[in-house]
């Protein structure tokens, strides 16, 4: 099981942000399109990512003020990302290591696909459960 397999189903349409839109800008895209994450895409390259933590972290250390600063300043960065052809199982485990709910998928550098942890866990379950149906219907026809 494949990253590959996991926009093949749900789709790889990205929606990004510039660095330099403002942090209230990008929680604004955050609320609208009802997403945690975006990746931080700046030509054509993933420089970070910006999240809801990211948000309540400017807020607790510049205030109020901190939703006109740029979203370069409040994003996490570098990015970690993953390839088309990395494995389900190895994303799920880089995400619990590195304590990460989103990662951008890359490939030559550009964004091509996003995936969240529910994305990942969802598949992996259906998966499971489409292998125990076919166990089942397997038993059952012996």
């Amino acid at each position: 099981m494949t990253i590959a397999a996991i926009l093949s189903s749900k789709g790889n349409e990205v929606i990004s942000i510039a660095p330099t839109q403002s942090v209230m800008e990008a929680a604004a895209t955050l609320a609208q399109r009802r997403v945690g994450a975006l990746p931080v895409v700046e030509g054509d390259a993933v420089i970070g990512i910006f999240s809801e933590r990211d948000v309540i972290h400017a807020l607790n250390n510049g205030g109020v003020e901190a939703l006109e600063a740029s979203v370069a300043s409040a994003m996490t960065a570098p990015a970690i990302t993953v390839g088309l052809h990395d494995s389900v199982l190895g994303a799920l485990s880089l995400m619990s290591r590195r304590r990460i709910r989103h990662l951008p998928v890359v490939e030559a550098g550009a964004p091509i696909g996003f995936v969240s942890i529910g994305d990942l866990v969802k598949y992996r379950i259906d998966r499971i459960e489409a292998d125990a149906a076919a166990m089942r219907d397997y038993i059952q026809s012996v």
